[in-house]
């Protein structure tokens, strides 16, 4: 039996960003679907009591660029700690992700090239013409996902996965669901894991 996972998840998020490509790598090796869920967390933190970065105390504030640093070592992964376009506008890049997934192409592969642009390429995803060239680079045609991602029904699906993720529980970015169980974090991943074995 294939094991489906909820992928609730934020293209600027350095945590997702950290554990997409190994998500990626676990449902291949366990024969699992990915169900790959991009909405406002922004919204999702006002709704469950979370902070945006920049309204959180100093002490937190430092502790997360630790984490960063010492993630950064552990998986060997680039990581830009002060990223020139951060915090940043990610409601175009996850619409064509969203619009990728729709027209059943590798949305998965889109998303984690966003990812990469803003955590190791200091690339503004803000900004449409970037968003095309990454696009165009990673073998989509980035003009058509643009102009066509922003009609009613790609951002009826964001604000429905934003509404789902607060629905189930879903409180930051990353978080894997698995039949109801979330594993919030991209340090949860083992987990996950042992739950693919489980069902495999």
């Amino acid at each position: 039996m294939t094991i489906t996972i909820d992928y609730y998840a934020s293209i600027p998020s350095p945590w997702t960003y950290f554990g997409h490509a190994r998500l990626c790598a676990l449902a291949k090796k366990y024969d699992a679907k990915i169900n790959f869920k991009l909405g406002d967390f922004g919204t999702v933190f006002s709704e469950t009591g979370g902070l945006p970065l920049a309204k959180r105390a100093p002490e937190r504030q430092k502790y997360r660029f630790q984490e960063l640093k010492r993630w950064r070592k552990e998986l060997n992964i680039d990581l830009e700690l002060n990223p020139e376009f951060f915090p940043v506008d990610p409601t175009n890049a996850s619409y064509m992700v969203i619009l990728a997934n729709s027209e059943r192409l590798d949305a998965l592969s889109l998303g984690g090239a966003f990812m990469h642009a803003v955590w190791a390429e200091n690339l503004d995803i803000s900004d449409d013409e970037t968003l095309v060239k990454i696009a165009n680079k990673s073998g989509f045609d980035g003009s058509a996902l643009l102009k066509n991602c922003t009609t009613s029904p790609i951002k009826t699906i964001y604000e429905a996965n934003t509404q789902e993720a607060i629905d189930c529980g879903v409180f930051g970015a990353p978080s894997y669901v698995i039949d109801g169980e979330i594993f919030w974090g991209q340090d949860r991943l083992m987990f996950v894991e042992k739950r693919l074995k489980e069902g495999s």
